[in-house]
């Protein structure tokens, strides 16, 4: 017999007034929404505060500290987490209700259309910008973000069920200024990272990663399919891990 479960909505923002709303609206299916504000300078508080259940602000040095966060303050058996530049269609919504009242798994992978201003791009994505799939849905203990700035690895733990049907829509970046912005925040963000950390690879080995990673995105992950959008993603994923050691080394401080 199938029993229903608490669900959670998690979201975690900086600054993002021009989106929130839109993101929360449709996160009505859950039992509760929960939005994570992190220093937070805009209007983002007052659009929480009036969509959201739970509002949590505060600031966080790492990505994993203010996700974590917001898991541990969702009540729900399960949790799907979105970021401010993505929406949950109501087929998704559906589904996700249907299989977390059905699913005997702990973890899902939601599938994602990602989107340049309103161009949807399917192929090629890799490399930090854009993601096929990721860790959307989970029981509220089988997921945890570890440490990193950017990207931090997940920790997952029990049993990983089939993919969801129904995409997500993610709006990467408006335009190509907004993935130059964005290239630029996620390699300063790296570098800080390669300098507390440690950076054990050679600028050659770094170079090296910049013409694989072009090739798997635009080759491999059939980035030629979208024409020059599929070029300009491969180089920018390609830039991530070059740039990203460059300036941990030329801006050290």
């Amino acid at each position: 017999m199938n029993t229903a479960r608490r669900i959670s909505a998690l979201v975690v923002a900086h600054n993002e007034e021009g989106q929130l709303a839109d993101c929360l609206a449709p996160l009505r299916f859950a039992d509760e929404i929960v939005v994570v504000l992190d220093r937070c300078t805009d209007g983002s508080a007052e659009i929480a505060r009036r969509l959201a259940d739970k509002v949590i602000e505060g600031a966080w040095e790492a990505e994993a500290d203010r996700r974590n966060t917001g898991i541990d303050a969702c009540s729900g058996d399960w949790v799907v987490e979105v970021d401010a530049d993505e929406r949950v269609s109501p087929e998704l919504a559906a589904e996700i209700r249907r299989v977390t009242t059905e699913s005997a798994y702990d973890r899902h992978l939601i599938p994602v259309d990602n989107y340049i201003g309103g161009r949807l791009v399917r192929y090629g994505w890799g490399g930090s910008f854009g993601k096929g799939a990721y860790h959307g849905l989970f029981r509220r203990p089988a997921k945890r973000w570890g440490r990193g700035r950017v990207h931090p690895v997940l920790q997952l733990s029990g049993r990983q069920g089939p993919t969801l049907d129904n995409p997500l829509a993610h709006y990467v970046d408006r335009n190509i200024s907004d993935m130059i912005l964005r290239l630029d925040r996620y390699t300063r963000a790296r570098a800080q990272d390669l300098r507390e950390h440690g950076d054990p690879d050679s600028t050659l080995t770094y170079i090296r990663r910049f013409f694989g990673r072009i090739y798997k995105c635009y080759l491999y992950h059939h980035g030629y399919r979208e024409g020059r959008w599929g070029l300009l993603i491969a180089i920018f994923a390609g830039l991530y891990p070059l740039l990203s050691h460059l300036r941990a080394k030329l801006e050290e401080r």
